[in-house]
C-alpha cells in the first residue's frame, strides 16, 4: 500500500511509505530464497521471527575498549598536570584533558553495553488463535549509559490488528554512504490512527516486506499458506560464535515463563 500521504497521524521519521495493513491482502509474495533468516519457528498456533535493532555486532566492543585506552591515557595525563599548575596553558590543557578523559569512558561504557548487553535474538511472535503478537526488544538510552532502570530487555504484548507497518528512508553510514531504508511497527489505539508506541521491525525494506508477508498470511489463513523455507531455522541461543566478541558475551533469549507460557499456546 504505497500511499502517497501517511496512513498515521504521526508517521516514522522519514517515512517513505505504508505497507497493508494486518487484515489487507500481502503487498506481495514472501520468497524464501531471498530472506537471510527463516522464521524461528512455526506452527499451527503461533510464528516467532528473527529481529535484532543491530544489524552489525562486534565493532562497538572494540571502539570501547579503544575510548577506555583513551580515557586512562588521558587521567594519567591530569595527574602529571596536576603536579604542574603553573600557567594558564597549563590549566587550560588540565580542563581540556578532563573533558576528553569523561567523554571517552561515557562513550566506552555506551558503546560495550550496546554491543554486548543486547541479547542474541529480540524474536517477534504471532499468535494466530490469540490474535495478540508478543515482542522480546532490548532497550537502551545513551544518555543514561550507567542506568540499569533505562537498559534491559522488555516484553510487550499487542493486538495483532493495532500493528501498522511503515517503511522509512534515510541517509545513513554505510561502506560508501548511501540510503538506508528500513521497517518499523507502529502500535495505535484500536479504532484509531493514534500511534501509542513503535519498534524496530527489520534492516531493509525488502526483508521487512517478506517478513510482514509471512506474518499477515500466517495470521490470515495459517502455516499452509506460507512458502517452503530453504534453510533450517537458526538457534540462536546454541549457535557457535568464534571471533565475534560481542555475540560471544550477549545474552540469550529466555521469554518469561508465563508469556513463554501464553504465546504459544492456545486460548
Amino acid at each position: 500500500m504505497n500511499s502517497a500521504k501517511p496512513l498515521l497521524e504521526n508517521p516514522a521519521p522519514h517515512w517513505k511509505y505504508d505497507l497493508p495493513v494486518p487484515n489487507d491482502p500481502p503487498s506481495r509474495a514472501p520468497s524464501a530464497q531471498t530472506l537471510t533468516n527463516p522464521p524461528n519457528h512455526v506452527n499451527d498456533v503461533y510464528l516467532e521471527l528473527p529481529r535484532s535493532s543491530f544489524k552489525t555486532r562486534g565493532f562497538c566492543v572494540w571502539a570501547a575498549i579503544a575510548l577506555f585506552i583513551l580515557a586512562t591515557t588521558s587521567f594519567f595525563f591530569q595527574i602529571s598536570i596536576i603536579t604542574n599548575l603553573r600557567s594558564f596553558h597549563s590549566l587550560a590543557a588540565f580542563f581540556f584533558g578532563l573533558t576528553a578523559s569523561i567523554v571517552s569512558f561515557w562513550g566506552g561504557v555506551y558503546y560495550w553495553r550496546m554491543d554486548v548487553e543486547a541479547p542474541r535474538d529480540e524474536p517477534i511472535r504471532f499468535n494466530r488463535l490469540r490474535r495478540k503478537v508478543y515482542v522480546y526488544r532490548f532497550h537502551q538510552d545513551g544518555l543514561r549509559p550507567f542506568s540499569r532502570v533505562a537498559w534491559g530487555v522488555r516484553t510487550e504484548v499487542y493486538n495483532w490488528e493495532d500493528l501498522r507497518a511503515e517503511v522509512s528512508s534515510v541517509y545513513g553510514p554505510m561502506g560508501t554512504g548511501g540510503l538506508i531504508e528500513t521497517v518499523s511497527l507502529a502500535v495505535v489505539e484500536p479504532g484509531t490512527n493514534k500511534v501509542i508506541a513503535r519498534f524496530h521491525f527489520a534492516h531493509e525494506s525488502d526483508e521487512g516486506e517478506m517478513y510482514w508477508a509471512i506474518a499477515q498470511l500466517f495470521m490470515q489463513q495459517g502455516p499452509q499458506a506460507l512458502p517452503h523455507f530453504l534453510r533450517p531455522p537458526r538457534n540462536w541461543n546454541n549457535e557457535k560464535v568464534t571471533f565475534n566478541l560481542a555475540r560471544r558475551l550477549a545474552p540469550k533469549v529466555k521469554w518469561p515463563e508465563d508469556m513463554d507460557l501464553e504465546s504459544r499456546s492456545v486460548p
